[in-house]
């Protein structure tokens, strides 16, 4: 028997930028949910049998953060929880419960209040190996630097290629006017900006955004009730590779692959470079979406660079990949990456995609790394029809 098939039926977005004094973090949730229950038609006190929010509580500066949320996503007395990472983990919690039968509708919330940390590079540094790493004293993004020079290195991927991504990614910004860091940025500029963690230059780093994304979910038959055409959740994996850095697997993606594999399975997905027509993938530093696009099997190994000189990867491409500007281009909303890659794609997929909508799109991914220093990703499959 098919499992139970699960729609997106409400989409709601803030605008992401640099920094927002004029909000609170309470706040920013509260618009965004009431443009997804707005989207949805739904009520949250009385429609909504669950709620997800997406939080690390370094991230947030205090713990059990589930205890902060209800009020602002009309989910006061009713069930909540926490999960610790990317929106799309919480993504996959909501779709799990709505599987079991005992849940119709459930929210997901992520969300990204970075201009308030005031020691990002020490939260980070919390998650690094603290017997063999931490010693170092390093930036954590040295890690990103190394694994970027051994991505180029296995993969024979030239330096020009990661400008070309900076600069299709920050020019599809300017495009979507919910990104933060939209700009008419050549590959020249990116070459020439300082040298940051080398390989990567200064542009090839993401910058922090602050945002708010929340998805309604429905079942099936909840689904019809509030929406005739809702996009369909086809599948969704997730994987986590060692927590080592020493011991991890080589250049490539290995949570990536596994997570996809597990979506694709789902998703009856047999051959995702023929049969997706539009991508979302984590960018947060210019070499991971090559790296990602090999992992997710839309590009050969090795071949995602020299697609990206081509320019496969453009909006008027063969495959557009991060129309909305990705994180490059939008900002790193941290634990809401994963989450506003996939409310980008339903977007897409609903045609109303605005200034970066890719004509006649009908399946879509979209993909979320949990960000240096991990190896956790998540990976989900939408689509909209039978």
């Amino acid at each position: 028997m098919d499992p139970m098939r699960v729609g997106i039926i409400g989409v709601g977005m803030t605008a992401f930028r640099p920094s927002t004094p004029e909000y609170s973090w309470k706040e920013l949730m509260f618009e965004a949910a009431a443009r997804a229950y707005a989207d949805a038609g739904v009520d949250p006190r009385t429609q909504v049998d669950s709620f997800v929010t997406c939080a690390e509580d370094y991230y947030e500066g205090f713990g059990i953060f589930d205890e902060f949320v209800p009020d602002q996503l009309g989910a006061a007395l009713r069930p909540t929880c926490t999960v610790s990472g990317d929106g799309l983990h919480g993504l996959a919690s909501a779709f799990m419960q709505i599987q079991t039968g005992l849940v119709s509708v459930a929210v997901v919330e992520a969300h990204s209040k970075a201009s308030d940390i005031v020691t990002l590079e020490g939260v980070l540094e919390h998650g690094l190996d603290p017997i063999w790493t931490k010693p170092l004293g390093a930036h954590p993004y040295v890690l990103a630097g190394l694994e970027a020079d051994a991505f180029l290195r296995a993969t024979r991927t030239p330096r020009r290629a990661l400008d070309a991504v900076v600069s299709k990614n920050r020019r599809n910004g300017l495009r979507n006017v919910r990104a933060a860091y939209g700009a008419d940025v050549d590959e020249a500029q990116v070459a020439s900006s300082p040298e940051a963690f080398s390989p990567l230059r200064r542009l090839d780093v993401s910058a922090p955004a602050d945002g708010c994304v929340v998805l309604v979910l429905a079942s099936e038959a909840a689904a019809r009730r509030f929406r005739a055409e809702p996009v369909w959740l086809r599948g969704i994996g997730w994987s986590s590779e060692s927590p080592s850095i020493g011991t991890r697997e080589g250049p490539g993606a290995g949570y990536a692959r596994d997570a996809a594999a597990m979506a694709y399975r789902l998703a009856r997905i047999r051959r995702p470079a023929q049969e997706v027509q539009v991508a979302e993938v984590d960018d947060r530093f210019s070499f991971k979406e090559l790296q990602h696009l090999e992992a997710l099997g839309l590009a050969k190994a090795g071949d995602a660079g020299r697609r990206a000189l081509k320019g496969d990867w453009a909006l008027d491409g063969r495959l557009p990949v991060n129309p909305s500007g990705g994180s490059l281009g939008g900002g790193n909303v941290f634990e809401a990456t994963g989450l506003r890659g996939t409310a980008e794609v339903a977007l897409q997929l609903r045609g109303e995609a605005d200034g970066h909508q890719v004509d006649g799109a009908r399946v879509g991914i979209a993909q979320a790394w949990r960000f240096v220093p991990t190896a956790t990703g998540a990976v989900a499959v939408l689509g909209v029809g039978r």
